[in-house]
């Protein structure tokens, strides 16, 4: 909405303070500056706010606005005066105005940085989090503006404004003056106002969530009137499901006469209804969906599932297609999944929803599925109902315009149904987003994320999103970092999830190998060795072991303190007669269950080679109680909620956890296994319904499900990713911190200052390289030290400068094709005086060319150590990232650099130069003398604040950095500046807009 020319020509529309935020109840709403044609939307505004609320406001009774208040509400500079607005629908629900002050309180313009700030709420809306998404967003405008704080004036009785300020993390004072409270605000983030954001947020996006996975109602619309299509095919499988609200069948086709289809109300239309309807799976063609999309934001539709294609897919016209159903769908408070989607799952009992083209609904289990692909999603949906595992979550989300994995991970964070979330991604919208979500969500259950186009360098078609230039490798160690545990493959992705949803998690690498073959007792102790743990010798029950053998051997195992984990390996056993048996499966599982269920709570895995009916035997559950995780914290359950796991946090309302939720194994006719006598499940194994979860090692803890693999690699993989992912969960219990001392020799003030002037104004966008000084000058504001390196154009000016530092003293040529090339020959070191200086410099004239070209300088020798390499860049996609590895062409060749996301920790640190390969070379290899780590895990510190706190600062490299014995010296130092890039992750709260 651009602003008239009655306006401040000088002071643009402000277009980037736009933006969709989802509130507290799941719904969203545009925040956008308040211009001159809004007059009648303001005053229609007003007249629905009640007496009580005016009051409020001005103070006094206020029943209309004069012609005067109207112009001076919708006409502002930008600047000294702003006003924000919510709207949904294009109406206004609430604004907020600020005013630039000075010390005596009166109209001013900068340098004034104090500004008097107002909020009105429509009483409809009130309590659904608009006033503190307000908040935030003015409180960024003001501090773009030059404005350091907020005064404001609120009634005593004003109880909920109060509470807006009090709660928004500011640091504030507050005082009672003249019948008032006086609030001031500094409006300069704290780490208390970062984390009540962030805390509203994941309320807010996980209410999003909810709204669409457990509606009350849903109305398919495009329902096909004969069978077939995709609409009737969805109203097919809704209604299979057993679905427990309402559904109806909407098509602007049917005659006007037909009150039902397949048994429920038939419409032509979402308003014909008549009652509200919380889903809507669109399933018309593409030039038909906002026409249905007005239909259901105008009659209070909460959600979409737009199955619909021919959007982004399809090119520049679908891509901006597609970006219309979005505002079209925001503008009514909707939040979409899709469009070309293939729907979602709720399987809990109080919901049973399959919005989706899957023709059966997966059983009940504790697995949450999101994919950025149909095909995959039915691929894995396959694969999870062979081995008999079931789900409590499945989207799989086509473009995912709107909601997208984070969303999901918001919502899995909090869900008791779900202890394992399993990824499929394309693409990252907002990479540092799903950074800080995914540790979150790491830290309390595990998330396993395969990334389809890792090599293709684009995005996949319909995916609008950044690209990144990072190789796969680098956004692999992003991912570990963040607790990810990354597979290559969906079939990977199974294989540990379910030994993760099913298992407790290992308390370290020891693993015991049990069967009756000796061969595949052995590849699997090789992969154990391949995968990084550490297997004790196979113990081999022979091939006339029997199920009882098997149970003894596995109790035996899971009691004995030296092994964290059990891997049982199983062939056909022979019998009496010395024929081979393959039909026991289940009598061989039922024993094995038994032994878990009976031993410390330890992973157990079984490779299985035909073995007839042990892999469904083994999946069949036979108790709700889900696996302990004793790192996660215990929490109240919400009354109604029955307690079936230690609780890692509430369950969002509609979706509760019943008391049979997770039973779902099922042999391969389809049929439930009966339970077995004394295994998990029965009235001795687990707890009461609302009781107290069993202990972690108490006996019957576990659930009966024992994850079955064909292969001893994938047991051992699964089982290595298990122990990884366990040890990161007891690193993240102590999360690391940047240490305080490092802000004494640091001037952040300064260095801005002087970023400023070197960008300068009008800057190119392209940014520009720093020369050696200034980025020796701008490196030493943030207490690193770069050795001088004195130029030496010719001879003399050699000698001259070998006299200034003193020997022995470096010659090295700085031309870009030779810098950092000790191998091509341009490096002389340990010239001791001025004749080895004098025929070294000849030496490299003559053989790699003039001074004009080898650009040679002269450095004093620095103590003998170890030579690495430190970076900081930014990439498009993934943010600001920092890289580690030792100098030269080896470690580049081998690709041996380790990276981690900026802001660093000092346990970031610390794991980022001990995850190179060549590490051990900093640690004393060979008998050589150890590297001064804590050094050089503080200049990695250094690195890390200086690219965080400047975004201007796009590139740094340090090379060398020769770690020596004690201390380090950095040798060569380069910078680049650039216009900061947009940080999607910062700010106010906002929905992504691709």
């Amino acid at each position: 909405m651009e602003p008239t020319p009655e306006q401040s020509p000088h002071h643009a529309y402000p277009d980037h303070w736009e933006a969709d935020v989802v509130l507290r109840d799941g719904g969203t709403a545009r925040i956008r500056p308040i211009t001159t044609d809004d007059a009648e939307r303001l005053v229609h505004f007003y007249e629905q706010v009640s007496d009580e609320s005016k009051y409020y406001r001005f103070f006094a009774p206020y029943p209309r606005l004069s012609a005067k208040d109207v112009h001076r509400f919708t006409h502002h500079d930008y600047v000294d005066r702003v006003g924000l607005a919510v709207t949904i629908g294009g109406d206004f629900i609430a604004t907020v105005r600020y005013d630039r002050i000075n010390a005596q309180g009166r109209p001013a313009s900068a340098p004034a940085d104090e500004a008097e700030v107002a909020f009105l709420v429509q009483d409809a809306h009130q309590g659904r989090g608009v006033a503190s998404a307000l908040l935030e967003h003015i409180a960024a405008v003001a501090r773009e503006r030059g404005i350091r704080r907020f005064a404001a004036e609120v009634l005593p009785a004003n109880n909920k404004m109060i509470k807006v300020f009090r709660d928004a993390g500011y640091t504030q004072q507050r005082s009672f003056e003249d019948g008032s409270v006086h609030l001031t605000l500094d409006l300069e983030p704290t780490a208390e106002s970062l984390a009540v954001q962030r805390a509203r947020e994941q309320r807010a996006e996980a209410r999003s969530v909810q709204r669409l996975l457990a509606p009350g109602s849903v109305a398919v619309v495009g329902t096909g009137r004969t069978p077939g299509g995709v609409g009737r095919t969805v109203l097919r499988n809704l209604l299979g499901s057993g679905f427990t609200g309402r559904a109806y069948a909407v098509n602007r086709s049917f005659a006007p006469d037909l009150a039902t289809l397949d048994g429920v109300p038939a419409h032509r239309s979402v308003g014909e209804i008549g009652e509200r309807v919380d889903l809507a799976v669109v399933a018309v063609p593409a030039d038909r969906v906002p026409e249905a999309v007005a239909d259901c934001g105008e009659h209070g539709v909460r959600g979409l599932v737009v199955l619909s294609a021919g959007y982004a897919e399809r090119g520049a016209e679908g891509r901006e297609r597609q970006r219309e159903l979005v505002r079209q769908a925001r503008s009514y408070g909707m939040r979409i999944i899709g469009p070309n989607a293939f729907g979602v799952i709720n399987t809990a009992g109080p919901v049973r929803l399959n919005a989706s083209l899957a023709p059966e609904s997966p059983a009940a289990g504790r697995i949450g599925l999101f994919t950025q692909s149909g095909a995959i999603g039915i691929a894995v949906l396959s694969g999870l109902h062979r081995r008999g595992a079931g789900l409590s979550t499945f989207i799989s989300a086509g473009n995912r315009a709107d909601l997208s994995g984070n969303d999901f991970l918001q919502y899995w964070f909090e869900d008791q149904a779900t202890d394992v979330a399993l990824l499929y991604l394309e693409s990252f919208g907002n990479p540092r987003k799903f950074h800080r979500l995914a540790r979150r969500t790491a830290a309390v259950k595990p998330v396993v994320v395969v990334k389809g186009a890792r090599h293709s360098g684009s995005a996949p078609p319909g995916h609008a999103v950044p690209v990144s230039r990072i190789p796969d490798a680098t956004v692999s160690a992003l991912m570990r970092q963040a607790g990810v545990i990354r597979v290559d493959t969906v079939t990977e992705m199974v294989d540990v999830g379910l030994l993760l949803a099913d298992q407790p998690l290992p308390d370290g690498p020891r693993v015991a190998i049990l069967g009756n073959s000796e061969s595949l007792g052995l590849l699997t102790f090789d992969a154990c060795l391949a995968e990084g743990l550490r297997p004790r010798p196979p113990r081999d029950l022979t091939t006339e072991a029997e199920p009882q053998d098997f149970r003894d051997a596995l109790a035996e195992a899971l009691a004995d303190t030296t092994c964290d984990a059990v891997i049982v390996t199983a062939i056909p056993w022979v019998g009496e007669n010395g024929e081979a048996h393959t039909g026991d499966g289940e009598v061989l599982a039922t024993a094995l269950r038994e032994a878990a269920a009976t031993g410390p709570a330890k992973p157990v895995a079984v490779v299985h080679v035909e073995m007839g009916g042990l892999a469904q035997a083994l999946a069949a559950a036979t108790s709700t109680a889900a696996p302990p995780r004793s790192e996660v914290p215990s929490a109240p359950v919400p009354a109604g909620h029955a307690r079936t796991r230690p609780q890692g946090a509430h369950a969002p309302s509609g979706h509760p956890t019943s008391a049979h939720q997770g039973a779902g194994g099922v042999r391969g006719d389809g049929t439930v296994p009966p339970r077995a006598p004394g295994a998990p499940g029965s009235a001795s194994g687990t707890a009461a319904p609302g009781g107290p979860a069993a202990p972690h090692d108490a006996p019957g803890a576990k659930a009966g499900r024992i994850p079955a693999y064909p292969a001893a690699e994938r047991a051992v993989r699964a089982l290595s990713e298990a122990v990884k992912y366990a040890q990161w969960r007891r690193q993240a219990a102590a999360p690391g911190k940047v240490p305080e001392s490092l802000d004494e020799t640091i001037d952040e003030h300064a260095a801005a200052a002087r970023i400023d002037a070197l960008l300068g104004p009008g800057s190119d966008p392209r940014g520009r390289p720093l020369t050696q000084e200034e980025a020796t000058d701008l490196l030493a504001l943030y207490g690193i030290t770069v050795w001088p390196g004195l130029p030496a154009p010719d001879v003399e000016a050699a000698v001259a400068a070998a006299a200034r530092l003193g020997y022995p003293v470096a010659l090295k040529t700085t031309a870009p094709h030779l810098r950092h090339r000790p191998d091509l020959g341009g490096v002389r070191l340990d010239l001791a005086g001025e004749r080895a200086l004098r025929r070294a410099y000849g030496e490299l004239t003559d053989l790699l060319g003039t001074p004009a070209e080898l650009r040679p300088v002269v450095q004093a020798m620095a103590p003998r150590g170890v030579d690495t390499v430190v970076r900081a860049s930014i990439d498009a996609a993934a943010g600001a990232v920092l890289s580690f590895g030792l100098a030269g062409a080896p470690s580049e060749l081998l690709g041996d650099t380790a990276h981690r996301l900026v802001p660093a920790t000092d346990r970031d640190a610390a794991e980022l130069i001990r995850s190179i390969r060549a590490a051990p070379l900093l640690f004393g290899w060979r008998g050589s003398a150890p590297a001064d780590t804590p050094a050089l895990e503080e200049l990695v510190l250094r690195v890390s604040r200086l690219v965080d706190d400047h975004p201007e600062v796009v590139s740094v490299v340090l090379e060398p950095v020769v770690v020596a014995t004690h201390g380090l010296t950095v040798l060569g130092a380069s910078i680049r500046l650039a216009p900061p890039p947009a940080r999607n992750d910062l700010g106010p709260r906002r929905l992504p807009s691709y």
